[in-house]
């Protein structure tokens, strides 16, 4: 391990002394977030230079792009791509530049949602090891980010424990695991992983991966705090706007489309390929009702990472707006970069199965997202195939998938606004009035604005529940068994 990797970061910068420290905590770590998760290969950025030294180039800057913290600019990764492009032509045997060109590619293909990088970044990383087949930590972390970015979590986690395995106290290896055990499912394996990398590691990375930790696990305020500080603390553009982009999906998540659209903005200034902050003010633009504007919005992100998750919401927005032939052309950029990945050896049958239970088969979103659970039982397939399940005619088997997605015991902590008006409205068809009552309210009370199509269907079902029945004080007979909210109301 280099002893740029080992080296602490310096302290972090306050905010208007408004905001207070934050260190990470032991917890559980947030899932991957469809096309804007912060793994996989990521950069350190100089700590200063004296005074006229010349800047370095993106490509220098974006020359330690195998896991160590901070993003790399798009034109940094090109830059960087060009330039080991040309050293291994010229020196095939270095098995280093092979390893920094897959973790390249894999960079680039996931900021640019372009899986035809990852069967270069595979043979590049596989290269690597053939060259050098012993204690080539490089190669190997660099394969567990592939595996992230591609959402094959098994295989990350069999890359990630290797490298583990090789250099124990490379700390940037450790988020990397993060990933795959959460998208494994396997909660308790991701606590002690965070709380090593804790041990291990502090500074702006570590706090913004201690801001997914308090998020996942219901903490608002605390990942509010955390990514505020990781912010105040980064040291380059980039660096900062990836730190933005979370802080306004974590506002926009928490119902304050505002403040989000204020940290998108700012985000996308500071990095403007910082796309997923563009779907953000497509996002929080909607919610306000500047419905042009979140258009125009959710085009350029698309333009610039043509995501599939983008394409579904921006379907549905369409969609909400009375126009179905502009949502079918979405839907259909959504199929067909589905496709993509899987000729890629991309994963993306989650928002696939999302979307045929809402726009097309249900009882194939049923079979997709079954298969899905099989290989990666994660929180967030739980309640998607909840609710295909019940969109397929089948609530009572939904209830058990959409309680497991709101458990908190069982990493479903967050609670967010979608997977509880998931879980209201299987429980709405099963008759359990009080408790989709309850948990109807919650959705709108967590994000009102949370889906320009649920939301105003969550309205729309909480008004038809209508009140609760006054049943007066109930006589003390012994009999009770507290069950009252799921009963009928």
């Amino acid at each position: 391990m280099s002893a740029m990797e080992n080296q602490q970061e310096g302290p972090v910068r306050r905010e208007s002394g408004s905001r207070r420290r934050v260190r990470a905590r032991p917890a559980l770590i947030a899932s991957v977030a469809g096309c804007a998760v912060l793994s996989g290969v990521l950069v350190l950025l100089p700590r200063e230079r004296s005074a006229g030294t010349a800047a370095p180039s993106p490509g220098a800057l974006a020359m330690a792009a195998v896991g160590s913290g901070v993003p790399a600019t798009l034109p940094g990764l090109a830059e960087l791509i060009d330039e080991r492009e040309h050293a291994v032509r010229t020196r095939p045997g270095d098995a280093t530049s092979w390893a920094v060109l897959g973790a390249a590619y894999v960079e680039r293909g996931r900021r640019l949602a372009d899986p035809a990088y990852y069967p270069r970044a595979e043979k590049a990383l596989r290269t690597s090891l053939k060259v050098r087949p012993q204690r080539n930590t490089r190669a190997v972390a660099g394969l567990a980010a592939l595996s992230i970015a591609r959402r094959d979590f098994r295989a990350a986690r069999r890359w990630g424990e290797a490298a583990l395995k090789l250099e124990p106290r490379r700390w940037t290896t450790y988020p990397l695991l993060i990933d795959a055990y959460t998208g494994l499912g396997e909660h308790k394996a991701a606590q002690r992983t965070m709380d090593r990398l804790t041990e291990l590691r502090s500074g702006p990375a570590v706090l913004a991966r201690a801001a997914a930790v308090y998020r996942d696990r219901g903490r608002w305020e605390d990942a509010a705090a955390s990514l505020a500080d990781a912010a105040a603390g980064a040291r380059a553009p980039a660096e900062r706007a990836a730190y933005l982009e979370r802080a306004g999906q974590l506002a926009w998540e928490r119902g304050d489309p505002e403040i989000a659209l204020r940290h998108f903005r700012e985000a996308v200034r500071l990095d403007p390929g910082q796309w997923a902050a563009q779907a953000g003010r497509g996002r929080a633009l909607a919610a306000l009702g500047r419905t042009t504007q979140a258009l125009k919005a959710y085009r350029a992100a698309l333009a610039g990472q043509p995501c599939p998750r983008y394409a579904l919401e921006l379907g549905e927005l369409y969609e909400s707006l009375g126009r179905p032939e502009a949502a079918r052309v979405q839907y259909g950029l959504l199929r067909e970069r589905v496709r993509s990945a899987a000729a890629g050896g991309a994963d993306e049958e989650l928002v696939l199965g999302r979307f045929e239970a809402d726009h097309g088969d249900p009882e194939a979103a049923v079979r997709r997202l079954r298969a899905e659970w099989r290989r990666q039982p994660a929180t967030e397939v739980a309640d998607a195939l909840g609710w295909a399940l019940y969109r397929a005619g089948e609530p009572g088997e939904a209830l058990r998938f959409a309680r497991r997605a709101t458990d908190p015991v069982r990493g479903g902590g967050v609670r967010d606004a979608q997977s509880m008006y998931h879980l209201g409205m299987i429980e709405r068809e099963l008759e359990r009035y009080g408790a989709a009552r309850r948990h109807l309210a919650e959705a709108l009370r967590i994000n009102p604005h949370f889906s320009p199509l649920h939301a105003p269907a969550a309205r729309s079902a909480t008004e038809a529940l209508g009140e609760p029945p006054d049943e007066g004080v109930p006589k003390m007979d012994g009999g009770a068994d507290g069950g009252a909210d799921d009963g009928a109301g």
